[in-house]
């Protein structure tokens, strides 16, 4: 199996009734829109898609749901964080027989292993499977930094191709391209940073605010990659109090109240999250109806 690691990968959050069930109508609704805006792959099952609070049913629902509605167009990968090797390896058995065409996956969730023991896990999950990896490296938000010298023994791993660069540090995109060359592709993870690394050479996108602006987020991925960067930068710099919200440890519900003003989602979340309220919700609402009130005119 094989993905070509290029574009914009949306994580896209997971949708809820009011009663807290899966809500596909909604969910399915966004997804077609992310599709006809041109996004290269679906992330399922990310911080984004509140994943810790999902039970293996519910997970085996919305992969199914969305390769389904996909028709193959773009290819739709799992995330993998969890506690144990063990359950990493059963979640990677799950995503090939629910139909995912790639994993991507983060060191172990709390446990601070060490070297050898995160190339060990990454190695493990690997061998396991033939899907296609991504690599998460966030050791901002998950305490693990995936260094270069673990990326030089995980390249026996054929299958493991790409990385989500969220170290937030952008030279790290030339740190990997120097040491690796083409071997690993390299996603840009962090909304905040997506410009600035594609300029560096990044392959792609994970956004998160695509989940509420999929067209300007594709816009400014394929006119990076034209060149025109003068113009990517005039829809960035207007993205860029929106994309702020996607680095702050309310992501979720941030994005979710965006998704609502778009049209395109609901502020529902599960607990423990909370839907916002009082001064905070107003301060995040503003920032995002003052973003639609001025959304640039695209061609």
């Amino acid at each position: 199996m094989s993905i070509e690691w290029k574009g914009v990968f949306p994580a896209l959050t997971t949708k809820f009734t009011d009663d807290d069930k899966l809500d596909f109508s909604l969910f399915e609704k966004n997804l077609q829109v992310q599709l006809a805006a041109g996004v290269n792959g679906i992330i399922l099952g990310g911080t984004l898609g509140e994943a810790s609070v999902l039970t293996t049913t519910e997970k085996e629902q919305l992969v199914k749901f969305t390769v389904e509605k996909c028709e193959g167009k773009v290819p739709v990968l799992l995330n993998i964080a969890e506690g144990s090797t063990k359950e990493a390896l059963q979640q990677a058995a799950y995503a090939v027989a629910w139909g995912a065409k790639g994993l991507m996956i983060l060191p172990p969730m709390r446990y601070k292993s060490d070297h050898r023991e995160t190339v060990t896990y990454f190695k493990t999950v690997a061998d396991a499977t033939e899907l296609p990896i991504m690599i998460y490296n966030n050791p901002v938000d998950y305490k693990i930094d995936v260094t270069l010298e673990m990326f030089a023994e995980l390249t026996e791993c054929k299958n493991i191709q790409a990385v989500k660069e969220s170290t937030r540090d952008v030279t790290n995109v030339t740190r990997m391209r120097n040491r690796f060359g083409a071997r690993y592709k390299i996603l840009c993870g962090v909304d905040t940073l997506a410009l600035e690394e594609l300029c560096l050479g990044a392959d792609g996108w994970v956004a998160g605010l695509v989940c509420a602006f999929p067209k300007e987020t594709v816009t400014i991925f394929n006119l990076v990659k034209a060149g025109k960067i003068e113009e990517a930068i005039k829809i960035y710099r207007w993205f860029m109090p929106l994309l702020e919200l996607d680095i702050h440890p309310k992501l979720v519900q941030y994005i979710k109240l965006a998704e609502t003003q778009t049209g395109l989602g609901s502020e529902n979340v599960r607990a423990p999250r909370l839907v916002l309220e009082g001064k905070e919700r107003a301060e995040i609402l503003k920032i995002i109806n003052d973003g639609i009130a001025t959304r640039p005119t695209l061609k």
